[in-house]
């Protein structure tokens, strides 16, 4: 996997992806390799490493970005009547480029 998977590969267009919603600064989509029955990510379509490298700056696409996450979590907590929002740093992130799972059901592996 590369370093920001988010930027080489889905917001090239180099990896097609099933977009959920998206914005002018947010894409949301069903992740490439699901974890959960249901598995959406939600990504600045601009490149920040993590929540811990937001800078005051980024203020406005923070809240844009939480916009998102909420209208997607409200639909699947609607469709299946619950879901997990989160967010993964230093070690435990795969990719470096902000990004958030949506996510319901029981883990697939």
């Amino acid at each position: 996997m590369t370093e920001d998977f988010y930027c080489d590969e889905v917001l090239s267009g180099k990896t097609v992806v099933q977009k959920v919603f998206e914005t002018d600064n947010v894409l949301a989509y069903h992740h490439t390799r699901p974890f959960y029955p249901v598995h959406i990510v939600a990504i600045p379509k601009r490149h920040i490493s993590s929540l811990i490298t937001l800078q005051d700056s980024d203020n406005d696409l923070l809240l844009e970005l939480i916009g998102v996450i909420k209208q997607v979590a409200a639909q699947v907590t609607g469709e299946y009547g619950a879901c997990r929002v989160s967010t993964n740093l230093g070690d435990y992130q795969d990719s470096k480029h902000l990004h958030w799972h949506i996510s319901h059901g029981e883990p697939l592996r």
